[in-house]
């Protein structure tokens, strides 16, 4: 059981208990508190992903292999 989640549902994205209006359809990149959203790694990053959105992740992905 997780302790605190990222979950969105619809046009809304649910950072534990706190929730707002998604900025990006696809979730990532989504800031919260300094931090980037990554819906694929599941995890927070320092700075934003380098694509423009998840196609060109998932593209880049399916090249090389990995991120």
């Amino acid at each position: 059981m997780a302790v605190w989640q990222v979950k969105t549902r619809g046009r809304v994205i649910y950072f534990g208990n706190k929730k707002r209006k998604k900025l990006t359809p696809s979730a990532c990149n989504e800031p919260f508190k300094g931090r980037f959203w990554c819906p694929r790694k599941k995890w927070f990053f320092k700075e934003p992903c380098p694509f423009v959105n998840r196609r060109e992740c998932n593209n880049y992905q399916l090249m090389c292999g990995a991120l």
